[in-house]
């Protein structure tokens, strides 16, 4: 019996070892048991000695975590993927305080990227990136798809022409892809995979984004040369990028954080709001919009990138529609019998001519033709230019894909200018050089670098932007006689003088503005060109 006794009170003992997790009541630095007597024995510990480290936040995000729920919305499962290194600076702050102090704009803009969230965090999970990325476009243009910034870059993910070009975005005389929905979210994510390859850290890569891969990879070697560190914030750029991940950060704040901005955050489903639709025969924008029943305005915000009234099927193979209308959209079109689904078509120049000449051998108004092609006053038509025309009963087949893709509007001045070098004569003034030669004072300013008020040198040189004698171009009254196919008139007739005004116009559009913006871009062929930012949009 003593032996059974004993037996059960060392199981006891044993079981109540078991219950105590090793280290659970032993009170800092004494390594006794609180309220024992004695010391205990000292079990060896799960956690490393020394301090503990932080855990960034990027290490946090790297990790698959599960959850056990669906996100309640967009904006949940937005801060479910947030996987980029916290930035915290005075910056940052600043940027938080004047989101945070301006709720009417931040409503407005999350409102406008409801329509784009969803697609552009599905393709962000797909490819595996953070998606705070998501969040870029308010940084960029509000997620404005038609925002277009000094510096001609455009779409809500704000593409310089050239790199859009070498992102593969079509820009032509009837639609500019670096607005398209889905294909300038494809290219910016291309773009930005490939700088965070080149860089390794997301911070730089949005840095080169905004400033250029070019100017980046410099400012990180005169560091390096320095024996500086080449993190963002160790870099020196311009002001704007210095600005450009603090906004991001600020935002990215907000929305993980609203409550701490007594910011309200409009309700995004977690599901798509646009679908895309295959088209197969060319059709009017307005028709399209109301076989899908949806507002103009709404149609043009899912399909930005076409700036005419006519959509081209070989061009563009599909348009977005919202979920719900997609099926109404194709329910209408096939049962449309009111004739042809476009009333607008593709001409292409055959020569060089004026806009009056064109307009009559289309059968336009010469107001309608500018309107509908943008062109502006004083400009001739070169040949081989492709324009939005009405569709005639005499042509009634679709725009072939070769105009469709490539077509381009290329113009010309009515009057063409030359740089020409003249002296100053003695007591000549800016002002007395401009109105020897019938431009305005600004001009030759401009043009030369120098104040009006500029007091000029006898002798000294000065570049002005003279009219020179062209061949004539055709003109209307030789378009009404030629018939029935546009003929050319070509001759040695001298211009005649044009009123200073016309000068004045001519040699703006000839000449270089003395402080034109410039943008500089990275070398192509394996390296695509960086976007030329800082973009002066934001």
């Amino acid at each position: 019996m003593k032996i059974l006794n004993a037996f059960w009170l060392s199981l006891a003992v044993l079981l109540a070892g078991c219950a105590t997790p090793p280290g659970s009541s032993t009170a800092p630095g004494t390594g006794a048991t609180a309220g024992s007597a004695g010391p205990q024995k000292q079990y060896p510990s799960m956690i490393p000695g020394g301090a503990l480290k932080p855990l960034a936040t990027g290490a946090a995000g790297s990790h698959d975590v599960a959850y056990t729920s669906p996100p309640a919305d967009l904006w949940e499962r937005i801060r479910r993927g947030f996987a980029m290194p916290d930035l915290d600076t005075d910056l940052v702050r600043d940027r938080e305080q004047w989101y945070a102090t301006r709720p009417d704009y931040i409503q407005r803009m999350t409102e406008r990227s409801s329509k784009y969230l969803f697609h552009i965090v599905d393709e962000l999970e797909r490819r595996n990136m953070p998606t705070e990325l998501a969040l870029l476009p308010y940084i960029e243009s509000a997620f404005n798809p038609q925002a277009v910034s000094s510096a001609k870059a455009a779409g809500m993910w704000q593409f310089m022409p050239a790199t859009g070009g070498d992102y593969q975005l079509k820009q032509n005389a009837f639609r500019d892809d670096r607005r398209d929905v889905l294909a300038s979210t494809r290219a910016a994510l291309d773009y930005l995979q490939r700088l965070y390859n080149m860089f390794g850290d997301w911070q730089l890569a949005l840095a080169a984004y905004n400033w250029g891969e070019g100017s980046v990879s410099r400012a990180i070697a005169r560091n390096q040369k320095l024996g500086l560190p080449t993190g963002y914030t160790d870099l020196n750029m311009p002001n704007e990028t210095r600005y450009y991940v603090p906004k991001l950060q600020a935002v990215k704040n907000i929305v993980a954080r609203p409550q701490d901005f007594n910011t309200e955050l409009p309700l995004i489903e977690n599901h798509p709001y646009f679908q895309s639709v295959t088209i197969t025969r060319d059709i009017d924008v307005a028709l399209a919009a109301k076989l899908a029943d949806v507002q103009l305005r709404d149609f043009k915000e899912l399909n930005p990138s076409m700036h005419q009234p006519v959509i081209f099927a070989a061009g563009v193979p599909q348009i977005l529609l919202p979920w719900d209308n997609a099926a109404i959209f194709r329910r209408n079109l096939e049962a449309y019998t009111d004739g042809q689904y476009a009333s607008w078509t593709a001409w292409t120049a055959p020569t060089t001519m004026s806009v009056s000449a064109a307009a009559l051998l289309v059968g336009m108004s010469e107001v309608d033709l500018r309107q509908v092609n943008n062109i502006p006053p004083r400009m001739l038509i070169k040949a081989g230019s492709a324009l939005v025309v009405p569709r005639s009963a005499k042509n009634l087949d679709d725009v072939d894909a070769q105009v469709a893709d490539n077509g381009r509007l290329a113009l010309s001045p009515e009057i063409v200018t030359r740089r020409t070098l003249v002296k100053a004569g003695r007591r000549d003034t800016v002002a007395t050089v401009a109105r020897r030669y019938r431009v305005t004072t600004s001009d030759v300013a401009t043009w030369n670098d120098v104040q009006p008020s500029t007091v000029l040198r006898t002798g000294q040189q000065l570049v002005v932007y003279l009219p020179v004698n062209v061949r004539a171009p055709v003109t209307a009254a030789a378009a009404a006689s030629a018939a029935p196919a546009p003929a050319a008139v070509r001759g040695n007739a001298r211009q005649p003088a044009r009123a200073a005004a016309t000068r004045t116009t001519a040699a703006r559009a000839s000449a270089p503005a003395a402080s034109a913006t410039r943008k500089v871009a990275a070398p192509k062929a394996a390296a695509p060109r960086a976007a030329a930012k800082p973009s002066a949009k934001k």
